[in-house]
């Protein structure tokens, strides 16, 4: 049985439907998958941005202290459920994060208060800095989110317009764990056009 990693910054919509489809697939098909922080905010640091790309890089370098902080607290177990309650909360809800939506997401995951004081915290930013290089390190490349890893084969992607449905879900993991079993496979793509649905 394959071992998935999937690398990801919450604040990325496409990886959000990643990990929707990704999680589904694989409780149907009993694949170990895990999900781990990686840092748009740290890969594009010192690029020119525009404004919306640089809210987008200051809520990636929040939430990558809080992520940090909570793995430190938890181990890396405790990424996955806080996932699941913030990403609820900015991409299907499209909510903005106040302080009470960010305790309430603590508290869903048994999570001291006392961490939402991370997101602005930059003593908490070396260690996303070692997480963000541990998705670069895996891939052997610089690559934004997601990435997966596959018994150590690792992918830019795969990137998702919409979550597909359970039977499709399944086969487009079959295809991907195919994929990563063939040592010469380097790279698929096709265009893709403005954000993702994001089903509720």
């Amino acid at each position: 049985m394959a071992d998935v990693d999937l690398y990801l910054d919450p604040v990325c919509p496409f990886s959000w439907v990643t990990a929707r489809w990704l999680r589904d697939a694989a409780q149907s098909t009993h694949t170990p998958v895990a999900l781990r922080q990686m840092s748009l905010a740290v890969l594009n640091e010192g690029e020119d941005t525009d404004a919306k790309q640089q809210r987008m890089m200051e809520r990636s370098t929040r939430l990558g202290r809080l992520f940090a902080a909570a793995v430190a607290e938890r181990g890396p177990d405790a990424f996955a459920g806080l996932y699941d309650s913030i990403g609820r909360r900015i991409h299907v809800r499209q909510e903005d994060l106040t302080a009470a939506g960010i305790r309430e997401a603590l508290a869903e995951n048994g999570l001291e208060e006392r961490l939402a004081e991370a997101l602005d915290d930059s003593g908490f930013d070396e260690a996303v800095k070692r997480a963000h290089q541990a998705s670069q390190d895996a891939l052997g490349d610089e690559a934004g989110s997601p990435i997966i890893a596959i018994d150590g084969h690792a992918f830019s992607g795969p990137v998702l317009t919409r979550t597909p449905n359970t039977q499709d879900g399944i086969r487009l993991l079959e295809a991907v764990l195919t994929i990563a079993g063939v040592p010469e496979f380097a790279e698929l793509q096709r265009p893709h056009q403005g954000p993702p649905t994001i089903d509720a």
